[in-house]
């Protein structure tokens, strides 16, 4: 039998050919697809082709001699290709087709891979390019823009240290000073001809070698490079943020530059179909005249505005006034208005073709445009929440695509404090910028990235403070509270990507000057140092100095709808857990449909409480004991009756005490000899106690209904807080459904034995108050054991909820306590895909799960089945819960929102 061909390596795309379109993004990149799929729709793209993810696997397995025979006849082909497109022959020096080099994974990456600009120069090529354009500065400093990139990206050429300056800046700059001039653009063609050689003398010296002038060894070289980027730390960095596969790879889409910075009768330029902020339906984006694309995104300087309403309110931000808006800043629409139409048809023609957001790039050549990408936009938590919504409204999607074009995890977003409206009031707002990523953040400065993230790691709240972000800065952007850049626009790469991850920035601050050197940051006359608060208001722009106050967010409008069509949607309910009325009430104001998991033991750590808890544990008689929860039954019924006021109507299941004694004990003698001044018990026997409650293992000791069985007055006690609770304010007119849950049994004995004592508690207080409520006892199914037998503790218990914290940490053999020590490496090596204690191991802990859940119906079928686990907040986690036939999840009040969102894109599929 013949076997099958192999798939090509490389497809083109072009005006004359067209091999792939936008469903190929696995094989050709977002980018290379997107490509494809914008020449199938007529829109001007220049020529170019796509070398697969398949070739970038290959690369990783079989190295680079071996993945370049591969590929060879067929990159040759489609320069061939692109030569006919475009008119012009790769290597000729007197007309040369220069090329452009860019990675394309299947999800955006927005800045983390690698790209080469003005391919295929050298020292013949660029006097050609002179000729032909009749602009030598622009030749020449094409030129100089490609050593420089080339020699960073392929030939490693950086920064010995993070303190030190890129040193093709450094020789840029000792130019511009002996010219007398601040700008790039003040350079003249001898000038950048000066610069070129000095570059290539730089890479000679620094890297033992000259500067490659075969334009097909710069071909394969930068090919090379492309690959090698998909594993470079910012690209890693990344895909563990945004949870995409190593083995995916990337495609390197190749194609022929057409240039922005040929006069001013070119330009070059990003945009967005819909406000990537906010997301309403407005067509905005910056450009430059006489530039290229990376001089947008780099920040270096003031960008102007597509359209003229953005231009208007850009100016109004900046405190532009009209007049000089419009000679110094006109918008494109002003400026060309004919190529702003053709811009506009072609966002109008992708946005109504992908039916979402685009984020587009763009040149226009002397008075041509060109289209450089398409890609669904990065967006804000709000905006992504409002297009969907408004696209919905508008009849370009169903309900379906809506609910699941909404990451729930970026719901966050839309769920935290914002700053005080009274804190505002009276701060002092410093400096203004761009407001790039809305949000409130407050943190103490730091310059640099690793910095951030050591401080983060300690706990401390940190603003990134930079003249402009890099994607080398990435781990620091992600831990940080909020960023701040001195430049850029709002489509910089720290605006991006900040918009991408739901963090506060501010970029664009023009009054900011930050010395990295010094580690200051100057405004006017005031000096800030690292360490120093900072406030930013990424709605606003605002820069606060000190620290404000925040208040919490207000949910209503998109939100809402949006909850309403999960709600609409989901067959999953949603619970909480909360252990005071103030959680449940947050909880139950982002819809939370119950109380899936009230922890008792977080009830007695605060001022007598922790003191009535100790006497208790310190007593060695039933007598004593007793005595000692009796000052602590008031309070705990008073903390009961808080949850069902705060939960009328809807079920609280209150689990019964399960840490081990010994977490409520101090440990240190300063807090033992602070105790026996408490109770009047000598420091020797406080002392003996704590020795006596120690153990090897305490997740595994005696705890939760071991400690019931050991002590039953516990039990009693608090079944007794529960039942007069609930009777109480069933009194006043409140509707109460308690669960109580006995953790972590592992025989139905164990089971029977702490039922046996809250149904004669539950009988001896409903006989006493002349009164009777429902309620339902049911236990945690945290071990395995009990997940193994679950047939038999479920012809007893009336409800089954998966402590899959608990379940997860016993079934891997893994500490959640010190699991921190290697899980990163496990992740790192592929042991595991997920971290198991975030998102749900389904093979191993998934599968305990499931078997209980069977086993539990097939002797009681409508017996109520939840988790209340960390995972119940998760989103892949939520899936599987509803794949696995469970009633409902419990999480954290924060997250309810997500897993209702979550829920309902599970029953959608």
């Amino acid at each position: 039998m013949a076997s099958n061909p192999r798939r090509p390596y490389v497809y083109r795309f072009g005006s004359a050919r067209t091999e792939g379109d936008a469903s190929m993004k696995n094989l050709l990149g977002g980018k290379g697809a997107n490509l494809a799929e914008m020449c199938r729709l007529g829109i001007p793209v220049p020529g170019g082709f796509t070398i697969s993810t398949e070739a970038c696997t290959a690369y990783t397995e079989q190295g680079r001699e071996a993945v370049l025979a591969l590929i060879r006849g067929e990159v040759l082909e489609g320069v061939a290709f692109v030569e006919q497109e475009m008119g012009k022959r790769f290597g000729n020096a007197a007309d040369p087709l220069l090329l452009s080099v860019r990675s394309g994974a299947r999800a955006s990456m927005p800045g983390m891979m690698d790209t080469i600009l003005n391919l295929g120069l050298n020292d013949e090529a660029v006097q050609g390019l002179a000729a032909r354009s009749g602009n030598p500065r622009f030749a020449w400093d094409s030129y100089r823009r490609f050593i420089q990139m080339y020699g960073d990206v392929v030939m490693g050429l950086k920064p010995a240290r993070k303190e030190d300056h890129d040193p093709f800046e450094v020789i840029i700059d000792m130019v511009k000073e002996k010219k007398g001039v601040t700008l790039d653009t003040e350079l003249d063609a001898a000038d950048l001809q000066e610069l070129v050689a000095r570059f290539k003398a730089l890479i000679r010296a620094r890297i033992g070698h000259d500067f490659p002038t075969d334009p097909w060894e710069q071909l394969w070289g930068a090919v090379v490079a492309v690959f090698e980027s998909w594993n470079n730390e910012r690209a890693r960095v990344y895909r563990e943020l945004n949870d995409i596969p190593a083995s995916w790879g990337t495609a390197v889409n190749v194609q022929a530059m057409v240039f922005g910075n040929l006069g001013d009768s070119s330009a070059t330029g990003v945009a967005f179909t819909r406000d990537a902020g906010t997301g309403e339906d407005l067509f905005n984006g910056e450009f430059l005249v006489n530039a290229q694309g990376e001089d947008v995104v780099a920040g270096i300087r003031t960008p102007q505005q597509v359209t003229l309403e953005g231009s208007r309110r850009w100016a109004a931000l900046a405190c532009v006034d009209e007049d000089t808006r419009r000679a110094r800043y006109p918008s494109l629409e002003e400026l060309m208005p004919d190529l702003y139409r053709q811009l506009l048809q072609a966002e109008t023609t992708l946005e109504n073709h992908f039916k979402d957001m685009q984020d587009l790039e763009f040149t226009i050549q002397q008075g041509r445009l060109w289209m450089l990408q398409t890609r669904n936009g990065k967006r804000t938590g709000a905006a992504m929440v409002r297009i969907a919504i408004e696209m919905l409204d508008q009849g370009l999607i169903d309900e379906a695509t809506a609910l699941k074009r909404v990451d729930p995890e970026r719901l966050n977003e839309l769920l935290h404090p914002v700053f005080d409206r009274q804190a505002l009031a009276g701060a002092q707002v410093i400096a203004r910028g761009l407001p790039a990523s809305p949000g409130a953040a407050s943190g103490q400065i730091v310059f640099f990235a690793d910095e951030a993230d050591a401080l983060a790691r300690q706990g401390q709240a940190v603003i990134l403070v930079r003249q402009e972000t890099s994607p080398e800065d990435l781990r620091g952007m992600s831990v940080a509270q909020g960023i701040l850049t001195a430049r850029g626009g709002m489509t910089s790469h720290a605006a991006v990507v900040a918009r991408g991850m739901g963090k506060c920035c501010v970029s664009g601050a023009g009054a900011v000057r930050v010395d990295m050197h010094a580690r200051t940051m100057t405004v006017g006359d005031a000096t800030f140092h690292e360490g120093d608060w900072l406030s930013l208001n990424g709605s606003t722009g605002e820069v606060f100095a000190g620290r404000l106050a925040t208040r919490e967010a207000e949910l209503s409008g998109d939100f809402g709808r949006l909850m309403a069509l999960a709600d609409a949607h989901k067959r999953l309910e949603v619970r909480t857990n909360a252990d005071t009325p103030e959680e449940a009430a947050i909880a139950r104001r982002f819809g939370a449909t119950g109380i899936g998991l009230c922890r008792t033991e977080h009830m007695f750590f605060e001022g007598q409480r922790i003191v009535a808890m100790r006497e208790m544990i310190l007593a060695d008689s039933r007598a004593g004991r007793q005595a000692a929860l009796a000052k602590l039954l008031p309070m705990q019924r008073s903390d009961f009756e808080g949850l069902f006021r705060e939960m009328s109507g809807l079920p609280v299941t209150i689990r019964l005490l399960d840490p081990p004694l010994h977490e409520f004990v101090p440990h240190d003698e300063a807090g033992q000899r602070a105790l026996a001044r408490e109770t009047g018990v000598s420091l020797a026997r406080i002392q003996a106690r704590v020795e006596a409650l120690h153990e090897a293992n305490p997740m595994m000791g005696h705890r939760g209904c071991r400690l019931g069985i050991s002590h039953p007055e516990i039990t009693e006690m608090q079944a007794r807080a529960v039942f007069e609770a609930a009777l109480n304010a069933q009194a006043r007119g409140i509707a109460v459904h308690p669960e109580i849950m006995v953790p972590l049994v592992g025989t139905v004995r164990e089971f029977n034995a702490q039922a046996a004592v809250i149904r004669r508690t539950a009988e001896a207080v409903f006989a006493e108050r002349g009164a009777r409520i429902a309620y339902q006892i049911g236990t945690m199914i945290e071990t395995p054991r009990a997940a193994l037998v679950a047939e038999s503790i479920g012809a007893q218990a009336e409800f089954f909820s998966f402590g899959t914290n608990d379940l997860t940490q016993m079934t891997l053999g893994f500490s959640r306590d010190d699991a921190g020590r290697f899980l990163p490496t496990y992740l790192a090596q592929g042991m595991y895909e997920h971290d198991p204690f975030r998102s749900i191991d389904q093979k191993g802990v998934g599968q305990l799960v499931q078997m209980a859940v069977a086993k539990g119906r097939s002797v009681r079928p409508g017996i109520a089945t939840g988790v209340c686990g960390e995972h119940g907040g998760d989103p892949a986690s939520v899936a599987f819960f509803h794949r696995a036939g469970l009633d409902y999840v419990s999480c954290s009040p924060f997250r309810v929102p997500i897993a209702r969102l979550a829920a309902a894109q599970a029953a959608l599929g």
